[in-house]
């Protein structure tokens, strides 16, 4: 179609529609003349040339009406012109626009009557509209005429009448405007009241009437105001919130989640209390050691206030540190009492809210929704009492290792060690938490300090031995280490000392009421305790009568008055856990009925022991104190105890019962068990290094630190007199102060095993079995040295040998020698009453020493009668004469039977009448005769009842069993 109007325009035709612009309504089309119509008929028509010549036009032609054909032909023509080429060419352009403009003729000319139909059709249209105008206007006319005569005074009554109702509820409205405005003063009093849920009703209804008036423009800055409102409601709530982490109040924390519900926010709001108790468990220990250290730096130096927690800490001095520690116990529980009554509240509140049915019926998705906000805030709770008190161990645990405690007092030491076991108890209540950090930061406290306390124990102890004269200490006779205050701790049912964990599995009832009950209605654990640390002597250490353990070192306590003792601790201990009632700590054998060879009849029967001996009881009792706070450490506390005692046993061995003489007087004197346990304790703990060459360039090794230098006995100490049995009374009070701390050692074995943990127990039995029970054995040692010299065996053999053994006929009269062995016998007795003047000799000190000084004089006549070299029948009768009025004359001395060694003598003397073969089996029987002793009985036989082969075959036998021995 575009292609058609194209090539009209260039012909000079017009469409139809600007053909009707330029006639006039009443002008008719034009048509064809009939010699323009014969002209195109009179051309040759043959419509498949004219076709053809059409379809022979180039396509571009037909591309776009913008096609410029001009150019189009100019472009194609080639660069050397042809006249006739282009005159050919010009000719097909017009034979084709020929055809072109007929063909476009004949389409005209065939559509000609529907365009005159239609040009008809549009005349038609235009008359109509012609007259519809006219009628528009005269109605126009008649309406207006209408509104002036009817419409318009009677809609006017109609449109004020509603004018005056929109005044009047605008009226309204501004009313309530007005009062929205002042509702800020009214907010501000609810919030000066803490009338927190009143002001959040208020502001939530302004807010609901304020979106009513909202499309008056005055109401969006009071919306504004209102939010600004709500706003600074929700964070003077959150300061409310943050009040109850210390002080915790119920009407107070009631209104407090009241506004957080009417807000929606309960599960913001338990959010926020728990950020609350984090920073007010900062704030809290921050404040109260920033507090020590600015009073003890004494001035007010803004430094301290910039520093960490854990810098702060290490600021604080050795006199502020139990106050200090005291006092932020007590803040952190002010704030875990308040989150537990917190806990409380929800319970109550939770249990109330499932109680009271739902007055207004609400829909099951608000009461789910309710359940669900409720578990919530069930589980943050639960969930949060972990989180606080390890954020409570944490802040306490940078306090305790902020300083070195190594060199603190005891008594200091046990206090810390008081507090953080309550504190301990605490947190055991308060979440069910075993405290593993405040354990292992106490024990790594607890191990330094007693390493270097023990330490210096172990040097004072040495001391002690050192300057130790070995004086009786004088103690009643029913002294028992239960008197002495540092054991009264175990006579405790609820003492605050004992562990949570120990208290736990020993004294829980249902009774029990628990710290939380106890002071939920004031009152603070950590407060009563160091007030009551001056009154309860037993709580905390306080000497008995010492003022410090300076003064200990060198004062004893005398224990005649013991007024102020409790009945129940001057009875038997009975073990709480089992209700049994252990040995008494006063040995036994101090109690058996007086004989004469007890020696004690003008004294009670106190235990004996010294002032060094009273010192380890002590020492012993605060160990054990400190393994009650401690169960962590109570391993180490205890192989520290056993060092006391190893040490004890070792100085005691050491000054009265180290003799070279013992293996050469075949008494077994001291036993395998005794010899083991000595070897072990010199090389686990006895220094034997000079002490000049402990110190190298780099200071001493770990393991010469761990170790102890050997005692020396003092030079007071006078051991070499025979006047005074060579040193006994000291031998006697020494060696049996060792068997009393044996005992009460043996005593407290049950309380030591009890705090001993599960895995360590075999080192304890190993102790007790071969250590403790070894003390006893070193009497016979010790009381040997004695023996040995108190009478003068020498001259008994020089008697014997100038006695005549081959005599021909039998003797009615003993020899001088067993008179003078007698008196000698005698003589000891007389000494030994005079040295029971200065000390009680108990009865088995005496049946030791008698039991010694027989078996000498018994194996004394052995060797006499080895060293014969003649003798006959009758000889060998004089021997058991002279044996037998021995016997007699010291039966009468000593209460001790059987006599030792009777047998020993007897079975010598009757081995002179052996025949060859009785006499081979006999030298193999008895080992216990010396080669000597045998041979000499060989010997003297020989003539007799042996001849000489039989002697070199006897001698040969003895021979043989001497050869293993060589």
């Amino acid at each position: 179609m575009q292609k058609i109007k194209s090539l009209m325009a260039r012909q000079g035709l017009k469409s139809p529609q600007e053909s009707m612009a330029d006639m006039s309504p009443v002008e008719n089309f034009r048509i064809p003349s009939k010699e323009e119509l014969r002209e195109m008929r009179e051309q040759p028509i043959d419509p498949q040339a004219e076709q053809e010549i059409i379809d022979s036009i180039e396509e571009v032609y037909f591309s776009s009406d913008s096609f410029d054909m001009v150019q189009h032909e100019l472009e194609k023509l080639p660069p050397d012109l042809n006249l006739q080429e282009i005159e050919e060419y010009r000719d097909k352009l017009k034979r084709q626009q020929s055809a072109v403009s007929k063909k476009v003729a004949d389409l005209i000319l065939e559509k000609q009557p529907s365009y005159v139909k239609e040009l008809e059709r549009v005349t038609s249209l235009q008359t109509n509209l012609q007259l519809a105008a006219v009628i528009c206007t005269n109605a126009r006319r008649q309406l207006s005429f209408s509104k002036e005569g009817f419409t318009e005074a009677s809609l006017g009554l109609l449109a004020n009448q509603r004018r005056r109702q929109l005044l009047t509820g605008l009226l309204k409205s501004l009313r309530t405007i007005k009062t929205l405005q002042r509702t800020d003063v009214r907010l501000s009093e609810m919030l000066e009241e803490e009338d927190y849920p009143g002001a959040i009703q208020l502001c939530l209804e302004c807010q609901k009437a304020a979106s009513t008036f909202k499309h008056y423009s005055c109401i969006s800055e009071l919306n504004s105001k209102l939010q600004d409102t709500l706003e600074q409601i929700e964070e003077q709530l959150d300061v409310a919130l943050s009040k109850t982490c210390k002080h915790f109040d119920v009407s107070h924390y009631t209104k407090v989640q009241l506004a957080y519900t009417l807000l929606g926010k309960t599960q913001t709001a338990m959010d926020q209390l728990h950020m609350h108790f984090t920073q007010a468990i900062h704030n809290t220990v921050f404040q109260v050691v920033l507090g020590y250290v600015e009073l003890c730096a004494g001035n007010a130096d803004t430094k301290f206030q910039k520093m960490q927690y854990k810098d702060l800490c290490t600021h604080i001095t050795t006199d502020s540190y139990i106050p200090c520690l005291t006092d932020l116990c007590k803040a952190l529980w002010e704030v875990m009492l308040s989150y537990h009554r917190t806990m409380q509240w929800h319970e109550e509140h939770d249990k109330e809210e499932a109680a009271s049915p739902d007055p207004e019926g609400s829909s099951e998705d608000g009461s789910d929704e309710a359940v669900v906000g409720r578990t919530y805030v069930k589980k943050k709770l639960e969930h949060g009492l972990s989180r606080i008190w390890q954020d409570v161990q944490l802040k306490v645990k940078a306090y305790l290792l902020g300083t070195d405690m190594s060199n603190f007092k005891y008594d200091d030491f046990i206090v810390v060690l008081d507090v953080i076991s309550r504190l301990m108890q605490v947190g055991e209540e308060f979440c069910g938490s075993r405290s593993e950090v405040l354990q292992e930061s106490i024990k790594r406290q607890s191990v330094n300090y007693f390493k270097n306390y023990h330490r210096t124990r172990l040097e004072e102890l040495r001391m002690f031995l050192e300057n130790e004269t070995w004086e009786l200490c004088p103690v009643k006779s029913n002294f028992s280490i239960a008197q002495l205050h540092e054991f009264k701790f175990m006579g405790q049912c609820r003492s605050p000392s004992v562990s949570p964990s120990r208290r736990a599995s020993s004294t829980t009832s249902p009774t029990e009421v628990s710290l939380f009950e106890q002071y939920l209605p004031g009152g603070n654990p950590f407060e009563r305790q160091i007030d009551n640390k001056e009154e309860e002597t037993e709580d905390v250490l306080a000497s008995n009568g010492y003022e410090s353990d300076e003064l200990e070192k060198n004062v004893y306590q005398d224990y005649d008055s013991d007024s102020d003792v409790p009945e129940e601790l001057k009875q038997d201990y009975v073990d709480e856990q089992t209700g049994d009632v252990p040995v008494k700590s006063v040995s036994r054998e101090t109690l058996r009925s007086r004989k004469r060879s007890d020696y004690n009849l003008n004294k009670t029967n106190a235990p004996i022991l010294t002032n060094t001996t009273l010192n380890v009881i002590r020492l012993v009792g605060k160990y054990m104190q400190m393994m009650s706070i401690l169960q962590p450490i109570a391993f180490d506390v205890i192989h520290c105890v056993s060092q006391l005692f190893d040490y004890y046993l070792y100085a005691v061995y050491t000054f009265f019962g180290r003799n070279d003489m013992y293996e050469s007087s075949g008494l077994g004197l001291i036993s395998s068990r005794l010899r083991t346990t000595l070897n072990r304790i010199q090389e686990s703990l006895i220094d034997m290094e000079p002490s000049g060459e402990s110190l190298g360039p780099h200071g001493p090794p770990e393991e010469r630190r761990e170790k102890v230098p050997s005692p020396h006995l003092s030079q007071m100490v006078v051991l070499t007199s025979s006047g005074t049995l060579y040193g006994l009374a000291q031998r006697v009070v020494a060696t049996e102060s060792l068997v009393f701390l044996a005992e009460q050692f043996d005593f407290l074995q049950s309380h030591l095993d009890a705090m001993m943990p599960s895995a360590k127990k075999p080192f304890l039995q190993q102790f007790y079995s071969q250590t403790v029970s070894t003390a006893s054995e070193l009497r016979k040692p010790i009381y040997w040295i004695v023996a040995a010299r108190a009478i003068d065996y020498e001259q008994m053999l020089l008697l014997m040998a100038g006695v005549k053994w081959d005599i021909k006929e039998i003797m009615s009269q003993h020899n001088v020698y067993v008179d003078v062995l007698l008196k000698e016998f005698e003589q000891f007795n007389k000494r030994l009453s005079e040295v029971s003047r200065q000390v009680r000799i108990p009865l088995s000190v005496s049946n030791v020493l008698w039991e010694h000084c027989i078996r000498l004089a018994n194996r004394t006549l052995v060797e006499g009668y080895a060293n014969v070299k003649k003798c006959s029948n009758e000889g060998r009768a004089l021997m058991q004469l002279d044996f037998q009025q021995f016997l007699t004359k010291l039966e009468r001395l000593t209460d001790l039977r059987p006599i030792p060694d009777k047998e020993f003598v007897e079975t010598y003397i009757k081995a002179y009448y052996l025949t060859e073969n009785d006499m081979e089996q006999f030298i193999k029987n008895h080992r216990e005769y010396s080669m000597k002793q045998l041979a000499n009985l060989v010997n003297v036989c020989l003539g007799s009842h042996i001849n000489k082969k039989a002697r070199q075959k006897l001698l040969a036998a003895i021979d043989d069993i001497d050869r293993p021995k060589r």
